[in-house]
């Protein structure tokens, strides 16, 4: 063996062979506490969006490249809208979805499986009409109720979008008969295409500003955008309706689109989720909104969203923590999967070194018997020699086993810290040697 490693203060090996059991019962009670506990989250995650050139489908592809990020991979499910989503979310098609304030039925068992992620942002309820269409009902070309659309050819949104349902409550307050409108349920391309060709007098849509082909209608010369003058009656009638106003000039200063304000209704859009989603991709999502919903926008102010408030089922506690404390302090400064399995193993990590640092206490003990047992094992050895001394006639068998028995004193090795202890065995080696030598000699009679 080298003298560099011969010569050392610790014997590494020793400390090892001490330290292991209590080394591999740490392990083994960090693997038990990572497969409870499951810190880290899957990889893989289905949102459900919405349909091509919508909102949701906007803010999923933002949810997704924020999450991409962190190593997670979001697949994108689209669908026809907010009801489609809760049905995928029900389902467990999904594991999580944007849905829209009202689409829930109220007292679905269902729904207890769900939590949310908070309020995300108003989709406003967006009635666009031809001017045309209009000064058939009124000579001035505007529409203020929803009474005035009798008779007109009116899209109520897509089958599956939650928008079909919301009407027909709106249109129920208003004791308005279904028959009396011409209404279809077309998809908001085709509808809009229809729209703009004069082959539908009305459309409806409910989405977020970004939407495209809100930003488009709002432009577009010949066609205005409804002012739900009783905005603040329906809010009263429908606790899942705010009221919103669109400012003049928001959309073009230059232009000043729209030329007055208008006065909307907007329900509140949530990101849902199961209950069995990882706290984990809960927490990343949450993050992530306050990012992406965090701006100020047309019907917000900065940092108003997301927020805890309208929401039809619980808030995720995960959310919760997300959206009032923002970035845990640890993810500011090291990657996501270090400082989440920190995070949601340091309870655990604590109790094991709480419980193995008693133990701990045996440890040094245990290495100073191990260094030097390889010298005191040698003394019952020496003791026998020395006791049998004055039982020997002659000499020369003892001597040949103290010079046996110093070769292999002098062949062992122990850390340098130790080494009194063998040079001490080596000099008692001598003091037996020289009693030996020193014995009287005993004369046989003849």
């Amino acid at each position: 063996m080298p003298k560099t490693l011969r010569y050392t203060l610790l014997s590494l090996r020793d400390l090892v062979i001490s330290a292991g059991p209590f080394l591999v019962l740490a392990v083994a009670l960090l693997v038990l506490a990572y497969s409870w506990l499951d810190p880290n989250p899957p990889k893989r995650v289905t949102l459900a969006t919405g349909p091509a050139q919508s909102a949701y489908e906007a803010f999923g592809k933002r949810y997704a490249e924020a999450l991409k990020k962190e190593g997670i991979d979001v697949v994108l499910l689209p669908s026809e809208g907010s009801a489609a989503n809760l049905q995928l979310l029900r389902q467990g098609n999904a594991d999580l979805g944007f849905v829209q304030g009202g689409s829930s039925e109220a007292g679905n068992p269902q729904d207890k499986e769900l939590e949310s992620l908070g309020s995300l942002f108003l989709e406003p309820v967006w009635l666009f009409y031809r001017e045309d269409a209009a000064r058939r009902v009124n000579p001035q070309a505007t529409l203020t109720a929803l009474t005035e659309l009798k008779g007109l050819r009116v899209n109520v949104g897509t089958a599956g979008s939650g928008l079909p349902s919301l009407m027909a409550k709106l249109l129920e307050s208003n004791r308005i008969d279904s028959s009396t409108l011409i209404m279809s349920e077309l998809e908001q391309t085709p509808a809009t295409v229809a729209f703009l060709g004069g082959e539908l007098d009305a459309i409806v849509f409910a989405s977020a500003p970004e939407s495209l082909m809100v930003q488009m209608l709002l432009q577009t010369p010949g066609v205005k955008l409804m002012d739900f003058a009783q905005s603040e009656a329906y809010s009263r009638r429908f606790a899942f309706l705010s009221p919103a106003v669109l400012p003049r000039g928001v959309v073009d200063l230059a232009a000043n689109i729209p030329p007055q304000d208008v006065r909307l209704l907007a329900p509140t859009t949530t990101l849902l989720t199961r209950t069995g989603t990882h706290p984990a991709l809960l927490q990343l999502f949450a993050l992530a909104g306050n990012d992406i919903h965090g701006s100020a926008g047309w019907f917000k102010q900065a940092r108003e969203y997301p927020k805890l408030a309208q929401n039809e089922v619980p808030i995720s506690a995960e959310a919760e923590r997300s959206i009032r404390n923002d970035k845990p302090f640890l993810q500011r400064y090291l990657p996501f999967w270090v400082a989440n399995l920190v995070e949601r193993m340091w309870l655990v990590m604590g109790l094991i070194i709480a419980i193995m640092l008693p133990l701990s206490r045996i440890v040094p003990p245990l290495y100073e018997f191990r260094v030097r047992s390889r010298v005191f094992r040698w003394y019952g050895q020496l003791r026998d020699i020395e006791n049998r001394i004055d039982n020997v006639d002659a000499t020369d068998g003892l001597l040949e086993a103290l010079d046996s028995l110093e070769r292999r004193a002098e062949k062992i090795s122990v850390p340098l810290s130790y080494a009194n202890e063998l040079y001490a065995l080596r000099n008692n080696i001598g003091l037996v040697r020289r009693k030996l030598q020193n014995r009287p000699v005993v004369q046989k009679e003849p």
